[in-house]
C-alpha cells in the first residue's frame, strides 16, 4: 500500500479521498491555489503545497505544478478526485511515466479510448452493448448532419468527442439549425477539450439517465455495484441522484448492469468508473419499466463520480478505498453475487446558487452560520466550517448531503427532515429547491425524465420555495476589514490556542522571534499574469462570472449597437452571450478565444 497520496483536487472530494487514506494509514498531501489557501481540504491534509494563482488553468490544471508538488512531498501516488485533471489522459500518462509515483485511476490509454465518444461507441457496440443510433466517425460538414436527419429524423444531438455532462452538446431541432449548432459544438470542443471533433446521435426526447458503478482490477475482475438514477437534471447537469432506481424492475437493472460489465471488460479498463445509459421512458406506464424497455449506452466517466456516495450507502462498499487498493495492485476480494443492496439513498448537491434566479451562482459571501444536519442515515460530505468565505473561482457545489432509508419512502421523509435541519446563512443555496422536489408529484412517483426541470416544471413553484425557505444573504459587515489574531493562553494550567477576529481594527505588529503560524511550502508552477491595461476612458465590459471565452464576436474599431453580442463566455457549463448595453465603437479587446477569466476581468472596452 502507498505511504503518501497527493490529492490533486479541492473541496469536499479532496477531503473524502483523504479520509479514505487515513483509514488505510496513508499520509495525505493537499494542493491549493491562492484562492484556496484557507480551504477545508488544506486544513485537513497532513501537508499542503501552493500550486499557483486562482485560475484553475494556472494551478489545479497545471500538470508540472501538481507533479512537482508530489515530488517535493515525496508522495508515491496521485489521486485526481473528479473534475480538473481526473479524465485527462495526457496527465495520467505523465504520472505513469514519473518514477516512484502511481496514478490512482484507469490507465491513460484506456481513459483515452473511453473518453473519446466515437471510440467508446465502437467498443461498446462490439461488446454487444446497445448504443443510440449515431455516427462512429467524426462529422465535419453540415451536409453530413442533414443526411443523418433525413435518415433518422430530428432532433439530432451533436456531441463533442471529449465532452460530458452537457458540455459540448448541441441539439438540432430542424434543418435550419444545422450550421449554427454544428459550429457551436465544435467551438466548445476546441475550447474545453482541445479537440473540435464531433459526432451525431439521435436525440432521445423522453429519457431517464441511469448509470452503473463499476470497479475493475488488473487481474481481470470486473464488478458492477448497481445503478443510480440521475434523471433529475437542469441543462444536463445532475442536481439530485438516487439509488436504486425506482423506475426499473430487477430484470431491467440486471440487464443494464451486465451490459456495463461487458463494455468495461472489453475496454481493458481498471479502477473505478461509471457507465452511463439513457433509458426510454414509457409515458403513462403502470409500474416500473420492464426488461423490454429500450436502453442505450451514453458514455463512460473514467473517474470517481460526485454521486459515488449513493452507491456506498446502499452497498456498504467504500469505493475510494477500492480505488487505492486496486491502484496498489490488490485484487478485488468479492464476487459479483456478493454485491447486495440495502435500502435506498439520495444525494443532494448543495450548490451556492439561487434556484429562483435561474440557478445563478453566488458571487461571494461568508458562511455566517453553518450547521449541517445529523442523525440516523444522514451523511455529510463537505470541507466547510462556520466563518469560511465562499470561494467563487470554481464549481458552485459546496457540499453533498446523502440520506439513507430502509426504503424510498423513508429516505424521502428523512431527507425532508435533514434539509429542514440544514442551517446555512450568509450565502444562497438550493436547499429550498431540494425541499420542493421532495414534495413534487413527478419526482415522488419517479416518472420524471431528464427534461422535466427544463421543459415541464412550473418555475414559479421554485420562486415560491425560495421565498418561503431561502435565507437573506445580505450582510452589514461584508465590507468591514477583518483582522485575525492568535493567542496562546493557559486556564487552570491547561494550554489553549485561541483565535479572535476584529473588524475595522489595525493589524497587530509582528512580535520579535518569528511568525505566529507555520508557513506553507513554496509556490510551485505558474504565477498570475499582468493586469490588463485599459486604454482611454470608454465603457468597460467586465465578466460577470468566472469562465472561459468561447468566441470573440467583434473586432477593434467595429461599430456595435445595444444588444449586439461581444463575446461568448462559458460558465457553469452554459454558454452566455455578453452583449453591449449601448451602442459605440470597440476600442479595445482584452481577451481571446480560449482564455480563462475571473469575475470582474475586463473583456471589451466601448467608446
Amino acid at each position: 500500500m502507498f505511504r503518501k497520496v497527493l490529492v490533486a483536487n479541492r473541496g469536499e472530494i479532496a477531503v473524502r479521498v483523504m479520509r479514505a487514506c487515513e483509514e488505510l494509514n496513508i499520509g495525505t498531501v493537499a494542493v491549493y491555489s491562492e484562492a484556496d489557501k484557507d480551504a477545508g481540504h488544506v486544513r485537513y491534509a497532513d501537508e499542503a503545497y501552493n500550486v499557483g494563482p486562482a485560475r484553475a488553468a494556472d494551478s489545479y490544471l497545471d500538470h508540472e505544478a501538481v507533479i512537482g508538488a508530489a515530488k517535493k512531498a515525496d508522495a508515491d501516488a496521485i489521486h485526481p478526485g473528479y473534475g480538473f485533471l481526473a479524465e485527462n489522459a495526457e496527465f495520467a500518462r505523465k504520472v505513469e511515466d514519473t518514477e516512484g509515483i502511481t496514478w490512482v485511476g484507469p490507465a491513460g490509454d484506456a481513459m483515452e479510448a473511453l473518453g473519446e465518444k466515437t471510440k467508446a461507441r465502437t467498443i461498446m457496440d462490439e461488446a454487444d452493448v446497445p448504443i443510440v443510433p449515431g455516427t462512429t466517425d467524426p462529422v465535419t460538414d453540415p451536409e453530413q448532419v442533414r443526411e443523418f436527419g433525413e435518415k433518422h429524423g430530428y432532433p439530432i444531438a451533436i456531441k463533442a468527442e471529449g465532452g460530458g455532462g452537457g458540455r459540448g452538446m448541441k441539439v438540432v431541432w430542424d434543418e435550419s439549425e444545422v450550421e449554427d449548432q454544428l459550429e457551436s459544438a465544435k467551438r466548445e470542443g476546441e475550447a474545453y477539450f482541445d479537440n473540435d471533433s464531433v459526432y451525431l446521435e439521435r436525440y432521445l426526447e423522453q429519457p431517464r439517465h441511469i448509470e452503473v458503478q463499476i470497479v475493475a482490477d488488473e487481474h481481470g475482475n470486473v464488478r458492477h455495484l448497481g445503478e443510480r438514477d440521475c434523471s433529475l437534471q437542469r441543462r444536463h447537469q445532475k442536481v439530485i441522484e438516487e439509488g436504486p432506481s425506482a423506475a426499473l424492475t430487477d430484470e431491467l437493472r440486471e440487464k443494464i448492469g451486465e451490459a456495463a460489465r461487458r463494455g468495461v471488460a472489453a475496454a481493458d479498463y481498471t479502477n473505478a468508473g461509471t457507465v452511463e445509459f439513457l433509458v426510454e421512458e414509457e409515458p403513462g406506464r403502470d409500474g416500473p419499466l420492464g426488461p423490454d424497455a429500450n436502453f442505450y449506452f451514453l458514455e463512460v466517466n473514467t473517474r470517481i463520480q460526485v454521486e459515488h456516495t449513493v452507491t456506498e450507502e446502499i452497498t456498504g462498499i467504500d469505493i475510494v478505498k477500492r480505488q487505492l487498493q486496486i491502484a496498489a495492485g490488490e485484487e478485488i476480494d468479492f464476487e459479483q453475487d456478493d454485491v447486495t443492496f440495502d435500502g435506498h439513498a439520495i444525494e443532494f448537491r448543495i450548490n451556492a446558487e439561487n434556484a429562483a434566479n435561474d440557478f445563478a451562482p453566488a458571487t461571494g459571501g461568508t458562511l455566517e452560520t453553518y450547521d449541517p444536519p445529523g442523525g440516523v442515515g444522514v451523511r455529510m460530505d463537505d470541507a466547510l466550517r462556520q466563518g469560511d468565505d465562499l470561494v467563487t473561482d470554481y464549481d458552485s457545489m459546496i457540499a453533498k448531503l446523502v440520506v439513507w432509508g430502509e426504503d424510498r419512502d423513508e429516505c424521502i421523509s428523512r431527507s425532508l427532515r435533514a434539509l429542514r435541519e440544514y442551517d446555512i446563512e450568509g450565502i444562497p443555496t438550493i436547499i429550498p429547491f431540494h425541499r420542493l422536489m421532495l414534495t413534487d408529484e413527478e419526482f415522488v412517483a419517479s416518472t420524471h425524465t431528464t427534461k422535466y426541470l427544463d421543459e415541464e416544471m412550473d418555475h414559479s413553484r421554485i420562486e415560491e420555495a425560495q421565498q418561503q425557505w431561502g435565507e437573506d444573504t445580505t450582510s452589514e459587515e461584508a465590507d468591514d476589514e477583518v483582522v485575525e489574531r492568535e493567542f496562546t493562553v493557559e486556564v487552570n494550567g491547561k494550554r489553549f490556542e485561541v483565535e479572535l477576529e476584529e473588524r475595522d481594527a489595525p493589524p497587530m505588529p509582528a512580535v520579535d522571534g518569528g511568525d505566529a503560524t507555520a508557513s506553507r511550502p513554496d509556490h510551485i508552477g505558474a504565477s498570475d499574469g499582468d493586469d490588463v491595461e485599459i486604454e482611454g476612458d470608454g465603457e468597460v465590459v467586465d465578466a460577470e462570472m468566472q469562465g472561459t471565452i468561447l468566441s470573440v464576436d467583434v473586432d477593434e474599431g467595429e461599430e456595435v449597437a445595444a444588444g449586439d453580442v461581444l463575446v461568448v463566455l462559458e460558465a457553469m457549463k452554459m454558454e452566455n452571450d455578453i452583449v453591449a448595453s449601448r451602442g459605440g465603437e470597440v476600442s479595445q479587446i482584452a481577451v481571446a478565444e480560449g482564455d480563462s477569466v475571473d469575475m470582474g476581468d475586463t473583456l471589451v472596452v466601448l467608446e
